[in-house]
């Protein structure tokens, strides 16, 4: 099959998203498929893999995201020439994939990756949350209706896409993780590092942005590192919010023990996590955490917040625990974990397991089912005689 992968961005911005996309193509290309990945701006960038289509856009500030509404020629005559495309953001790949896709009866996927709603309010906060709210629910229901599939990666992003009114059918399929390489990692020596023997690690990666909370994380730490000596925090990545927390963590007594790692290599976090006793994550914007998925397939248990994606992939009391959203709740749940060794045993063999329902091999099979069924269904291209004219005047532009 010819699968396009539509993306507002790709590398080098790093993310979730950009991670699933290169996993998948990786996946899918090995079954024979080709895979192609659209994408807006860095048209620079030199790419490490084949197929990465760019178009200009007009750079947004240094979030690594462009605005274009349109692709540059050659890239929108090879994507109607795909399959299917699945779209991963809604707002520009969405539309230009309605735009460019639907008219020749090209199928399109769109898997919600993102809370949209937390995401306006943490950086729009001038911005009503109704306003938000009404917004996602005037937009989000026709584009999914647009579309020939809506996936959800959790069952908590389905119930919010509802919230939103969206009446399409949502299938779940989950984000996919490379086990094995998380599995059989061999721990990074933490003498290298400072660290003791004995010490209890505790460890959060991705991003350091605002709608991860991790002012919230380091201030339950600040309790729990006061009363027990030898627990440290280990941020792995990096972000907008990274000078900030650094200066909250040398405000703190137990800054010495609050560690910034910055942004690492992928190929080098399992190590990182093996090192560790203990996943951490205060974020109640996820969809699907794959930092968390990743950690358990390293045998970590899990502590976070009850929320959607998190509360969907944690199993309370069994590969982690999960808090309210209560400062005081989540550090007596942490200083519970920190105590408690064969605890933490316990839930890391069960957090290993509960990991393997996200095995790339089982997820990518799945998509690659519904992308098949959907290029059956879809019968032959239809080239109307509106896109012979738009093509025509297209072919003019420079």
């Amino acid at each position: 099959m010819r699968i396009g992968m539509m993306a507002d961005t790709y590398k080098p911005h790093m993310s979730g998203i950009t991670n699933y996309i290169e996993l998948n193509k990786r996946v899918l290309e090995k079954a024979g498929h080709d895979v192609f990945v659209f994408t807006i701006g860095d048209i620079d960038y030199e790419d490490n893999e084949k197929r990465v289509i760019r178009s200009p856009g007009l750079p947004l500030t240094d979030t690594g995201y462009y605005l274009s509404f349109q692709y540059s020629r050659k890239a929108k005559a090879l994507l109607q020439t795909m399959d299917v495309v699945h779209v991963h953001h809604p707002f520009l790949s969405g539309r230009l994939a309605l735009r460019y896709c639907r008219p020749l009866n090209i199928p399109i996927i769109f898997t919600n990756h993102t809370r949209y709603d937390i995401y306006a309010q943490t950086y729009l906060p001038g911005l009503p949350e109704s306003i938000s709210e009404t917004l996602l629910e005037t937009y989000m229901p026709d584009f999914c209706s647009a579309v020939n599939l809506v996936i959800s990666p959790s069952p908590g992003m389905a119930t919010v896409l509802r919230k939103f009114k969206v009446d399409a059918p949502i299938v779940v399929v989950p984000n996919g993780v490379e086990l094995e390489r998380f599995q059989n990692a061999a721990p990074l020596s933490r003498a290298d590092f400072g660290y003791q023997p004995e010490d209890i690690l505790l460890v959060y990666t991705g991003r350091l942005a605002p709608e991860k909370n991790l002012p919230f994380l380091l201030k339950a730490f600040n309790g729990v590192a006061q009363a027990l000596e030898n627990v440290h925090l280990l941020l792995v990545g990096d972000g907008s919010e990274r000078e900030k927390l650094t200066e909250q963590a040398a405000a703190s007594p137990v800054g010495q023990r609050i560690h910034f790692a910055g942004k690492i290599p992928y190929e080098n976090l399992p190590g990182y996590l093996a090192m560790c006793n203990l996943f951490v994550t205060a974020s109640i914007s996820e969809v699907h955490p794959l930092s968390i998925i990743e950690a358990m397939a390293a045998s970590l248990p899990a502590l976070g917040i009850h929320s959607v994606g998190v509360g969907d992939t944690i199993s309370d009391n069994r590969s982690g625990l999960l808090a309210q959203n209560d400062l005081a709740a989540f550090t007596a749940k942490l200083t519970r974990l920190c105590l408690d060794a064969d605890l933490r045993r316990k839930m890391g063999k069960a957090a290993r397991k509960d990991a393997e329902r996200y095995d790339i091999q089982h997820t990518s099979q799945t998509m690659l089912g519904h992308y098949q069924l959907l290029a059956t269904e879809s019968g032959p291209r239809k080239h109307t005689i509106t896109h012979r004219i738009k093509t025509f005047f297209e072919n003019f532009k420079t």
